[in-house]
């Protein structure tokens, strides 16, 4: 199930401390994963909202209730929990579904990411957010917005090649999301991924240091 942004209000809270506040973004096939990977291995707290997606949907949880209500028994599981694949395909074929799913996760999203930043520590804490945008910043009182890119011939490659989407499902899925120069206008920092694994991890590193964070 795709994550959205947070529609709860939280700009009033000051919460900030020392430790700086990071969103970093990616569309599909950028190798998000693979930065938060790295930043987890290195020390860092990583908060992603996919994960909290997750969590705040769970079975039995106030947004899995609210789901249920909503669309009905059709979106859950044999075993009760959230089908959260056949949401995710109703959604990416119906903007009206996916706006009710949106109104319905959205604040319990915020509201969690917000708890989890208010107990973070350490140098830095970054947040996944992998539909950013600009709202983010005062919602989770972000000091930086970070985006991974690659060109949509390699996205499109690894969707296929990786990931085992067919071209037309993962020409479909790119186009339906941000273009690199929409992110590029909305966040501090670029870290292209298109080399190796060890280019990428010193891209980060690079960019940790230009940012004056030291290792968490």
């Amino acid at each position: 199930m795709r994550e959205a942004s947070t529609g709860v209000d939280v700009t009033g809270l000051d919460y900030r401390g020392l430790m700086k506040r990071i969103a970093l973004a990616g569309g599909i096939g950028a190798g998000k994963s693979a930065v938060t990977d790295w930043l987890v291995a290195l020390g860092f707290p990583v908060i992603d909202a996919d994960v909290v997606a997750h969590e705040v949907t769970a079975t039995g949880r106030p947004a899995w209730r609210a789901l249920r209500d909503a669309f009905g028994d059709a979106v859950l599981a044999p075993d009760g929990s959230l089908d959260r694949a056949f949401v995710a395909e109703v959604v990416f074929h119906d903007v009206t579904a996916l706006r009710r799913l949106n109104l319905i996760t959205h604040g319990h999203i915020g509201v969690e990411i917000v708890r989890q930043l208010d107990e973070a520590s350490g140098a830095a804490c970054f947040v996944a957010l992998p539909l950013f945008r600009p709202e983010h910043r005062a919602a989770f009182q972000l000091d930086e917005a970070w985006a991974v890119l690659v060109g949509p011939d390699v996205a499109m490659r690894r969707l296929c090649e990786l990931r085992g989407f067919s071209e037309a499902d993962a020409s479909a899925r790119l186009a339906n999301q941000m273009s690199n120069e929409e992110r590029r206008a909305i966040v501090d920092r670029v870290i292209w991924n298109e080399g190796t694994l060890d280019d990428l991890h010193a891209r980060v590193d690079e960019a940790l240091r230009e940012s004056g964070i030291a290792s968490g």
